[in-house]
């Protein structure tokens, strides 16, 4: 199932693709479309355990402004 993760910046949208791709994802940067329309308007786009990315995620010092 694909998820996204909209993020506060692109700096942290690269740097959450980056982390998601080192555990194990394909995550891709979005830029914003009607879904969302809060942070900076790019959302990291993956497959997978939505759970379990945004808990790397958070560990990792990246802000989560919504989950679609």
């Amino acid at each position: 199932m694909e998820h996204k993760i909209v993020i506060g910046s692109i700096t942290y949208a690269l740097k959450a693709k980056d982390i998601l791709n080192g555990n194990g994802y394909k995550a891709h940067i979005e830029r914003k479309t009607s879904e969302y329309k809060n942070g900076c308007g790019y959302a990291v786009k993956f497959d997978g355990d939505v759970i379990r990315a945004k808990e790397i995620l958070l560990n990792s010092n990246v802000k989560i402004i919504k989950t679609i």
